[in-house]
């Protein structure tokens, strides 16, 4: 028997005007359930510009809590329960002065708060300065049992562990969303870095059994310590920064692509999927759980084996 549900990612371009990409992003969420979509996920971060780029203590002032209160998520609830959506937004959580987060929210299609998750991996790399602004999470791996699904959230950088997609697989994820910013900040990258990004996502879908849907934002973002005259860099006329390759895209469990979006345009990416290829793969393939063999994994716990 079919289970389909459709699916929408917000693929946008940001600007410096907080308000107006929030707005936007509302907007695009409102059109992606307008045509259908019943879980939308938003891209990592998407009220503001990808302010990693450089360490720069004002930009602290762009987090918010998150919790049941906060403005932003009774905006967003409202909004779930009015177009009775299920929405994964990503946001710069606040816990406290000194202490920030990089967290996804989750909202049923009745507007209920279902919790967030916290980015575990985070990044030290050039124009990729996370470190700087996010605290590990500590809230683990969940999986959201939504009225359309049940979800696993994992955020960009977590996206290159295999460890974290199987923890959502184990407690029975049927899609993961990740959340992203990534792209291309110099120019020797060419496309292949791109092509790994999708296979690595590809194979945890292959791995666990479930669809996987990741949403990346589009656009040349310059990097706000650009100096002046630099030329070697991917912008227009040679500014360093990043150049975010878009290609939003939804694998299915046998790690075909169903759906992509384009590398440099705002989309609404809409693509309806079939939760029973959950079940049918799980049943056909035995390698995802019934022959893991726990008992030799012991090594995973340390950093490295020597």
């Amino acid at each position: 028997m079919k289970r389909e549900i459709t699916l929408g990612l917000i693929q946008m371009a940001c600007g410096e005007d907080v308000k107006g990409n929030y707005d936007r992003t509302v907007d695009f969420i409102k059109e992606a359930a307008g045509k259908g979509a019943q879980i939308i996920c938003t891209q990592e971060l998407f009220k503001s510009l990808y302010f990693c780029q450089s360490e720069n203590w004002k930009h602290f002032d762009l987090a918010e809590e998150v919790n049941e209160n906060n403005s932003t998520i009774q905006r967003l609830s409202k909004l779930s329960a009015d177009l009775e959506i299920v929405l994964i937004a990503s946001l710069f959580e606040k816990r406290a002065t000194g202490i920030y987060h990089n967290t996804a929210v989750v909202l049923d299609a009745d507007g209920k708060y279902l919790g967030k998750y916290r980015k575990m991996h985070i990044p030290d790399d050039p124009l990729y300065y996370e470190k700087y602004y996010f605290t590990p999470g500590d809230l683990g791996y969940k999986v959201f049992n939504t009225r359309y699904a049940d979800i696993g959230v994992l955020i960009c950088w977590d996206q290159w562990f295999p460890e974290a997609a199987r923890l959502l697989g184990l407690q029975g994820v049927e899609i993961i969303f990740i959340p992203t910013a990534i792209g291309y900040s110099v120019k020797e990258e060419g496309s292949s870095y791109d092509h790994a990004w999708k296979t690595v996502q590809q194979g945890h879908a292959v791995a666990n059994a479930c669809f996987l849907a990741a949403v990346n934002r589009v656009g040349f973002e310059l990097d706000p310590s650009n100096a002046p005259g630099q030329t070697s860099g991917v912008g227009p006329n040679g500014e360093r920064g990043i150049n975010f390759w878009g290609q939003s895209f939804i694998t299915d469990p046998d790690g075909m692509i169903v759906k992509e979006a384009s590398k440099d345009q705002e989309e609404i990416l809409i693509c309806q999927v079939d939760l029973e290829q959950v079940d049918e793969t799980k049943k056909l393939s035995s390698f995802p759980y019934r022959d893991r063999r726990v008992d030799s994994y012991q090594d995973l716990i340390k950093l490295y084996s020597d």
